[in-house]
């Protein structure tokens, strides 16, 4: 039945919601677009930090890990972020050279195999990259056995991607003044280049390639979420670049006090159990459930290979010309 009596009262709740709604708090952390996805952390880090914060965790991504400073580059002060999540160690130099970043007050014990002593970037998980391809197929020893191979493989772009990146340090930290060499004899070998992480997994799962530029934890997806063993990462003599992802508090976050809340969070078993099963990483400080079943198979570097934040920085600039040349002819 319409009655006319109810709509000023319907009014009157609308109000009152929207002004309910105008007084929750919204932090809102830049991040890559996996880490949004429905099947990334995303949705659990979101469902459980709203559970304590009272507040609206809005997580905004913005292509893969090395497009997050590109944007902040860009917005600069004006940006929207509160936090910036999912930069690593061959970027923070360049993102602290932007003056954006505070310190934040963590005290957490952290599992990583370095030491960290970095108080404006807090890690959330790391891992060591990886060639990976199907288990049975003729599987290079080494970054110069598979230049010299017929094997197709699929990477991701420096400039857009961590993964990307980590690639062109893996090869400067094991070959230095002859990584040109080697890229010029891997550049045969490459079907494509990919803007992000994603597109180069679809790719190689798709069968386009032979293997794919991922994790020494990729294999545990299969096995754990699709009881597939049929994925395998490869071990390379010359050892494995090592990625520790972070996440960073903005200066003029105008939500300082939620910030620090998400910060400590992160560190938390709330956050970093998701990890292992949901970004198939290794997480920063490892849960109280410990790492699930199915970690334990995967594959662990005799050599792990990592420039410092500064020493990275050095060789970015270099190490992208590399690439770009002998990907050119």
């Amino acid at each position: 039945m319409h009655n006319p009596l109810f709509l000023p009262a319907v009014a009157g709740l609308a109000l009152c919601a929207t002004g309910a709604l105008a007084e929750t708090p919204v932090l809102q952390v830049l991040t890559y677009d996996s880490f949004t996805s429905e099947w990334g952390p995303g949705p659990a880090v979101e469902a459980a930090f709203e559970a304590v914060c009272a507040c609206d965790l809005q997580f905004v991504g913005a292509g893969d890990g090395a497009a997050l400073l590109a944007r902040l580059q860009l917005e600069g002060p004006s940006t929207d972020a509160d936090i910036v999540l999912g930069l690593d160690t061959n970027l923070t130099h360049a993102a602290r050279a932007t003056g954006l970043f505070a310190p934040h007050d963590v005290d957490a014990t952290l599992d990583l195999p370095v030491a960290w002593t970095d108080t404006t970037f807090l890690p959330f998980d790391w891992g060591y990259f990886a060639f990976v391809g199907n288990v049975g197929a003729a599987a290079p020893t080494s970054l110069q056995a598979l230049a010299a191979s017929d094997v197709k493989i699929v990477i991701q772009d420096p400039r857009s991607s961590t993964p990307g990146l980590g690639l062109l340090m893996w090869v400067k930290a094991a070959y230095g003044d002859a990584a040109a060499s080697v890229w010029a004899d891997l550049a045969d070998n490459i079907v494509t280049v990919t803007p992000g992480w994603s597109e180069a997994y679809g790719l190689f799962l798709d069968g386009e390639a032979d293997a794919v530029l991922s994790y020494t934890t990729s294999p545990a997806y299969h096995l754990i979420a699709e009881e597939d063993a049929s994925k395998v990462a490869w071990g390379f003599d010359e050892g494995h670049y090592m990625q520790v992802e972070v996440a960073g508090k903005l200066a003029g976050t105008d939500q300082p006090a939620l910030a620090d809340q998400f910060m400590a969070f992160m560190v938390s078993d709330a956050f970093q159990g998701v990890i292992p099963t949901t970004n198939w990483m290794y997480p920063a400080a490892t849960p109280s459930a410990g790492l699930p079943d199915g970690f334990d198979t995967l594959l662990t570097p005799q050599k792990a290979l990592l420039f410092s934040p500064q020493d990275a920085a050095a060789v970015r600039d270099v190490a992208v010309d590399e690439w770009r040349a002998a990907l050119s002819q």
